[in-house]
Parts: structure tokens; C-alpha cells; sequence
């Protein structure tokens, strides 16, 4: 397990400091979920948007109306 990956008792520490303490039986499966998220993030994180213009600067075609109704 890499060193940065979030541990069952560190997952609880983390829900129980924002008041949302955990059931022991829990534990695990908010830690792999967590890291999970992580390195999907960590992917996004690696891409180049550089030349990819802000959303508002998008504009979607006009949908034409459909002759064959």
C-alpha cells in the first residue's frame, strides 16, 4: 500500500474530527472508497487542458427541427 493511501483508522479519525463518527464495520470500506476517488482524481489531475477553452466559452449547435415530423 502506497504510503499516501488513506489507512481504516486514519479514515475514522478523519469522519470523527467533522462529527461523523464511524461504525467500526465501516472503517475499511470509507478508507478503500476514499482511495479510490484519490486515484481517479490523481488521473484527472495528470491531464493537459492547456489549450481547452473555459466552459462558458463553449457553445453548443443549434439543434435544427425535425423536417420528417
Amino acid at each position: 500500500m502506497p504510503a499516501d493511501e488513506l489507512t481504516p483508522p486514519e479514515a475514522a479519525r478523519w469522519a470523527a474530527r467533522t462529527g461523523l463518527p464511524l461504525p467500526a464495520d465501516r472503517h475499511a470500506a470509507v478508507a478503500a472508497t476514499a482511495n479510490h476517488i484519490h486515484s481517479v482524481v490523481a488521473v484527472l489531475r495528470e491531464l493537459d487542458f492547456g489549450d481547452t477553452p473555459p466552459a462558458p466559452a463553449h457553445r453548443t449547435e443549434q439543434e435544427k427541427p425535425d423536417a420528417a415530423v
